[in-house]
C-alpha cells in the first residue's frame, strides 16, 4: 500500500511516501517539506530516493497550494516516483492534540474533524494547520482516504491519579484540565522497537523512554502502556527545552504578569518562545550551539545544559520508583539520538539503579549507522539503547491498520 505521511505545521508541510508491503517490510519513496508557507516566498525540498534533492522557491500562499507543489513533486517526470496521483491509496497525517477523544488512530470523517477543532484550545498552535492540511488533501485527493494519528493518543493509558491536577474538579469536568502528554507516536514506537531488540516481552516490561531534542519528554511505560510522562495539559510542561522553559511554579506566572505589566498572550509567548535553552543562554535555542559555547567556557550555556540533564536524571529516578525498578532505558530525539555527552551525563552515578554506559560504545553509538544501538556496560542489570525515532513510519503503520479494519485496505 503506498501511503503519503503528512505532518503539517502553521507555515510547513513535511512529508514522506512510504510503499508500505507490511508492518516490517517497506520502502521510503520519497520525503521532503514544503516551508514559510504564508509569507512573501515559499521553498519546497523534495528528495526521491536514489534521486538528487531538489530545492525550488517559489510562492506558496496557502496549505491547499503547498499540498499541490507536493503531489506534483512525486508525480513529476524527472524527479517524481510515481505515475500519478492514483497511485496514493492512503493518507496519514500526524495529529499533536486529540484530547480525551482518541486512544487511538482514526478515519477522517466529520466527526474526527469536530473533535480536532475543538482540541485546537488545547494546541492552538498546531491542530488549525493539521486542519487545513487535511482539507487541503480532500480538495486535491477527494476519494482518497485519510487516517490521523495523534501524539496524546499512546497516553490515554495514564491513570487518573497522574493526570490528574490539584486543582477543582469542576475545572476537569467543565474545561478537561489535566495532563495529556505529547510525543506519544514516537515514545510508542521505540519502546516496541526497543523491547524487540532486547529480547523483553513488551507485555511484561518496564521501560523509560527518553525523547530529547528542541522538545523534550520523558515516559514510563509498563507493559507497552504508558503510565506518565513528563509533558502536561500542554507541551510545555517537563524539562526545559530549546525554546521551552519546563516545569514551574505555577505562581511565577501572574507574578511576572503582574510584574512585567504582561497580557496572558504575552507571557504564553515567553514561555514558549522565549525561555529555555534560549533565555538561559542568552545566545540560542540549539544544544548544539551551547555545546560549542560551553566548550569556550560560557557559564550560561554550561547551565543551560545541566539543567537539562539534571531534569532527565530526576524524571528516571522518578519512574523507576512509580514503575518498582526499570528494564530498559531508551534514547531518541535530535539530542537523544546524537549527542553522546548527554546522555553519559545522564547516565552518570545511576549504578544504585542498574543503569551504566560503556564509555567507548556510547561515543561512537552515531558512527554505527544503525537505527538501534545498545550502549550497555558489561555487567549492568538495565539496558540501555539509542534508537532512531521514526514517526512517519509508526503513522504509515497505523494508517493501513486503521484501513484494514474498516475494509478499505
Amino acid at each position: 500500500m503506498i501511503i503519503l505521511v503528512i505532518n503539517c505545521g502553521s507555515s510547513s508541510i513535511k512529508y514522506q511516501l512510504l510503499d508500505m508491503k507490511s508492518d516490517e517490510v517497506y520502502d521510503v519513496l520519497a520525503k521532503g517539506i514544503v516551508e514559510k508557507i504564508g509569507l512573501e516566498m515559499g521553498c519546497l525540498q523534495h528528495t526521491a530516493t536514489g534521486k538528487e534533492k531538489v530545492v525550488k522557491d517559489i510562492p506558496v500562499p496557502d496549505h491547499k497550494v503547498g499540498m499541490q507543489l507536493v503531489l506534483e513533486a512525486l508525480t513529476d517526470g524527472e524527479h517524481g516516483v510515481l505515475k500519478s496521483l492514483d497511485d496514493i491509496e492512503a493518507v496519514g497525517h500526524r495529529i499533536v492534540h486529540g484530547g480525551e477523544y482518541f486512544s487511538s488512530s482514526a478515519l477522517v470523517n466529520e466527526d474526527v474533524m469536530k473533535k480536532i477543532e475543538i482540541c485546537c484550545d488545547f494546541a492552538p498552535l498546531h491542530n488549525p494547520a493539521h486542519i487545513l492540511g487535511i482539507r487541503a488533501v480532500q480538495a486535491v485527493l477527494p476519494s482518497v482516504p485519510q487516517v490521523v494519528t495523534f501524539d496524546t493518543a499512546f497516553h490515554q493509558s495514564i491513570p487518573a491519579y497522574a493526570y490528574m491536577y490539584g486543582l477543582p474538579y469542576e475545572d476537569y469536568q467543565n474545561y478537561r484540565v489535566r495532563k495529556y502528554g505529547a510525543h506519544g507516536t514516537s515514545h510508542q514506537f521505540v519502546a516496541e522497537k526497543g523491547a524487540k531488540f532486547a529480547g523483553l516481552d513488551i507485555n511484561n516490561s518496564k521501560i523509560i523512554t527518553c525523547h530529547i531534542g528542541n522538545g523534550s519528554s520523558i515516559t514510563a511505560i509498563v507493559n507497552g502502556k504508558s503510565v506518565d510522562t513528563s509533558m502536561g495539559f500542554t507541551p510545555l510542561d517537563g524539562v526545559i527545552m530549546g525554546t521551552r522553559c519546563g516545569s514551574i511554579d505555577p505562581n511565577v506566572v501572574p507574578y511576572l504578569m503582574k510584574k512585567e505589566n504582561l497580557t496572558p498572550d504575552e507571557m504564553t509567548e515567553i514561555m514558549n518562545k522565549k525561555s529555555g535553552f534560549l533565555g538561559i543562554s542568552g545566545a540560542s535555542s540549539d544544544a548544539r550551539d551551547l555545546d560549542a559555547l560551553a566548550n569556550s567556557g560560557d557559564q550560561r550555556a554550561k547551565l543551560a545544559l545541566k539543567m537539562l540533564t539534571y531534569g532527565i536524571i530526576k524524571y528516571i529516578g522518578s519512574y523507576a520508583a512509580v514503575m518498582n525498578g526499570v528494564d530498559l532505558i531508551i534514547f531518541t530525539g535530535g539530542i537523544g539520538e546524537h549527542d553522546a555527552d548527554s546522555r553519559a551525563k545522564i547516565c552518570h552515578h545511576m549504578d544504585w539503579l542498574g543503569i551504566r554506559v560503556d564509555t567507548d560504545k556510547n561515543a561512537n553509538a552515531h558512527k554505527q549507522n544503525k537505527d538501534v544501538v545498545e550502549i550497555t556496560a558489561w555487567g549492568a542489570k538495565v539496558r540501555t539503547l539509542v534508537i532512531e525515532t521514526n514517526e512517519e513510519l509508526m503513522i504509515a503503520r497505523d494508517t493501513k491498520e486503521v484501513l484494514g479494519n474498516e475494509g478499505l485496505a
